[in-house]
Order: C-alpha cells, then structure tokens, then sequence
C-alpha cells in the first residue's frame, strides 16, 4: 500500500495516476475540501483529514509500505512542510515503512533564512536522513505544470509579467517525468538514500519563458518587467495586518530573486538513473495546450 499525500496536487495527482496504472494499492490523503473524484475514479482509497492533526496522520499511516509525500503549503511552512513531515517519517519508522519519497526543493540546502519553505524543507531532510528509513529525496527546481495558468493568461491576452531579473537561469521540469521519478525512485537501487536535484533538459533565462509561450501561440509576447521592490512593498503592507502572507512572500521572493537550475551533469545523471529522456518545456506546454 502507498500513501501519497498532496494527492490532489500537481505532483501527487500524476504520482497516484501512475501507481493505478501499475495496479499499485494507493491511499490518497486528500483535504475534505479538495476535488478527489478523479483519484476514486481511478481506484484508489480516499483519506480524508488535515496533515495539521497528528491522529490523522497516524491513521492514514497504519498499514502502508510506502510513502510519497508530494504536499507543500502556501502560508504555513511550519506545520505542514515542517510539522507535517517530521510526523509522517516518526509514523513511517513505528510502522516499519520499506521507502519514503520526499518532494523538496532545489536551494534547500543554500541556507535562504528569509524563506519559511526552503528552511522546513531542508530540516525535514535533515531528519529522514538520520531515521534510518531507506529513503528518496527529490529537489524540482521548478514544475512545468505550474506554467499552464500562465500559458492560458498569455493565450488570452499576449501579456506576461516578469518580476525580477530577466537573465535568471532556470531548468524546469515536466511533472510528468517528476511524478515518474517519484514512482521509479521505489525500486530503482540508483536512486536508495539519494538527494537528487531535478531540472529540465534545458538551462533557460527567465526571459525566454515568454518566448516560448510566443512560439507555441504564434503570438507576439508583451512582456512586462517589474523590479523586485514592488513584491518587497506588499511585504511591508502585509505585515502590518497579516503576517502569515509577509512570511510566504518571503519564500516568494527568494525564488524570483535566485536561480534554480541544475546542470547538464545532474541531468544526465537523471537520465542515466531513471532512464528516461526528459521532456522540454515547450513539449509539456504543446502536449497540454493541445497546440
């Protein structure tokens, strides 16, 4: 039995997807609010609870072999990126879980003190690293399906908001091959007790993002450039009324202000692992879009 949580999310929906392909038992945990039917559809075993109550967590655990957490969080960093986790891999030791997979992110490790998610993330790596738990962690620098709105936007209208520096490199890549790597990295020796950075084929400026949505619309893109003191503006509104949200900011900025992208060796060390081609950027977008 798998269990995968942030099932309805980008990444845990395609995960959940290719475990019922293989006839894999999935227990999808899910919030009583999230759309699921698609998961019921396809066979799998619907939890419903809040990764914020540990008795949740506990139950949703009892049974289970695997564990894929695929979830994350927009404003509470410390419950359910940090919290969260460090209960599911206490629930995974004390029921003798054989794999544990777990979605980080690429810069984990770079010490940003002004990002909530980024400092979780990698405490939480820190301890499934010593729990003994063979384990997986994947660091994505950045999800392709993260795009579509923004494709569907730039569709409708030409326009596409670039915050930031415009030369900024970026590898990002297709969920699809990320939630394959997630499903593989189970059985796959090559990826036992590994932290692997995970990027598309391509190193991409983030100016080229918006030429890419020009080519697969054959349209002219009007890009507008922001510079970063407006996001360090709404910062400073919000935290006179709402903390939380100054906190996400900060996690928001650090990924407009930093580069994230893995080389062409960590690539094709990914390739090489999980035997795969990795998919473009451009071709996630086509294969979406129907373009």
């Amino acid at each position: 039995m798998f269990l995968v949580t942030g099932a309805t999310g980008g990444i845990g929906r395609r995960v959940v997807r290719l475990l019922r392909q293989q006839d894999k038992s999935v227990r999808a945990f899910v919030r009583l609010t999230s759309r699921y039917s698609e998961l019921e559809h396809r066979g799998a075993s619907i939890f419903v609870g809040d990764l914020r109550r540990e008795k949740d967590i506990q139950k949703a655990c009892q049974g289970v072999e695997y564990i894929i957490s695929a979830h994350g969080s927009d404003s509470d960093a410390l419950s359910l990126d940090y919290r969260a986790n460090i209960e599911l891999i206490d629930q995974a030791k004390a029921n003798g879980v054989q794999h544990f997979v777990f979605i980080s992110v690429l810069g984990a490790d770079r010490g940003y003190e002004d990002a909530p998610v980024f400092k979780a993330k990698r405490a939480v790596e820190r301890y499934l690293e010593a729990s003994d738990l063979n384990y997986t962690i994947l660091r994505p620098a950045g999800l392709a399906s993260n795009l579509l709105p923004l494709a569907e936007r730039f569709r409708e209208t030409g326009l596409y908001l670039l915050i930031g520096d415009p030369k900024n490199r970026t590898s990002i890549v297709s969920t699809d091959d990320l939630a394959r790597m997630v499903v593989d990295s189970i059985t796959l020796e090559g990826a036992r007790n590994q932290i692997l950075p995970v990027g598309g084929p391509e190193i991409l400026l983030r100016e080229d993002i918006p030429r890419i949505f020009s080519r697969v619309f054959s349209k002219e893109a009007i890009v507008i450039n922001s510079p970063l003191f407006v996001v360090d503006g709404l910062r400073s509104a919000f935290g006179l009324f709402n903390p939380p949200a100054q906190k996400a900011l900060g996690t928001y900025r650090t990924l407009l202000s930093n580069e994230f992208f893995c080389t062409k060796e960590e690539t094709a060390n990914l390739e090489r692992i999980f035997n795969l081609q990795l998919e473009s950027l451009e071709s996630f977008l086509r294969r979406y879009l129907a373009v």
